[in-house]
């Protein structure tokens, strides 16, 4: 059976210790500077509360399905998970499967946005249906968020299922679906929508084009330059669109008057203060 191990406080007592044998040889800011080196030297410390074991060897001879178990009790007993048990689970050739699994099911919060986590690290195919289910339905904020970051990168494998879904989504999801597709090859379909939402949202005018501009289809200049055209748009929303253009191969030249523009004000406010 797996211990429950805080392994940070054991580490915490390692720096003390190290601390306490330093004095007068290193420099506190040295310590602090050399944090990341101790941590890895800790890592091959044998320590009696691992039974003799290291750290970074302590949970090899375990599966991941113990690994993962071993995870959520750390987190429903309140005890800090250690950089060396995620790393123990990520590095196991078949983390990808077991981790894929244990998001089919309906867990905590935190244990669920750790196995998207560690989903990112390891080589292997996501649940993309599931990720989707993450976006779309009554999940946590990070969850959604993290779930969209990751099917950004496998954005084709669910892209007709966005396309068929998408006219129903909910306003408020509807921003993860642009940006899932955002990420796709040129497809007419995907086009029309990220115009359409762009065109929609002009509240939020550097979130759309920066979809638009990483889509990369030369296309949409007509909707970032009538957009931009428009005297009302603040300078920040300004550049963002001018910025779109420009990636696209586009051109916007007319000269315009931001001075009163808020953030204008206190870009010279903030000059004036440091001059």
């Amino acid at each position: 059976m797996i211990k429950k191990i805080d392994i940070d406080a054991l580490f915490e007592k390692y720096i003390k210790d190290y601390v306490y044998k330093s004095v007068g040889k290193v420099k506190p800011e040295e310590i602090e500077d050399n944090i990341p080196l101790l941590y890895n030297k800790f890592g091959d410390e044998s320590l009696t509360e691992l039974d003799g074991k290291t750290p970074k060897t302590y949970y090899s001879d375990f599966s991941v399905s113990e690994l993962l178990d071993c995870l959520n009790s750390h987190i429903e007993n309140g005890v800090p998970v250690s950089d060396f048990l995620c790393e123990a689970i990520t590095k196991n050739v078949t983390a990808g499967a077991e981790i894929g699994k244990r998001l089919n099911s309906e867990n905590s919060e935190e244990f669920t946005l750790y196995l998207l986590n560690m989903l990112g690290e390891v080589n292997s195919e996501f649940p993309a249906l599931r990720l989707l289910e993450f976006v779309l339905y009554d999940y946590s904020e990070p969850v959604r968020e993290l779930s969209t970051e990751l099917l950004c990168t496998v954005c084709e494998t669910v892209k007709e299922n966005i396309l068929s879904i998408f006219k129903e989504t909910p306003e408020e999801r509807k921003s993860n679906l642009t940006e899932i597709l955002s990420y796709c090859k040129k497809d007419d379909r995907v086009f029309d929508v990220l115009t359409l939402e762009f065109a929609k949202n002009q509240n939020n005018i550097p979130l759309y084009a920066s979809y638009l501009s990483r889509y990369g289809d030369e296309r949409a200049l007509p909707f970032l330059l009538t957009a931009i055209e428009n005297e009302k748009i603040n300078y920040s929303d300004f550049e963002e669109l001018r910025f779109a253009i420009e990636s696209l191969g586009g051109e916007y030249t007319k000269e315009r008057d931001f001075s009163k523009d808020r953030y204008i004000k206190k870009i010279k406010e903030n000059n004036s203060q440091n001059s």
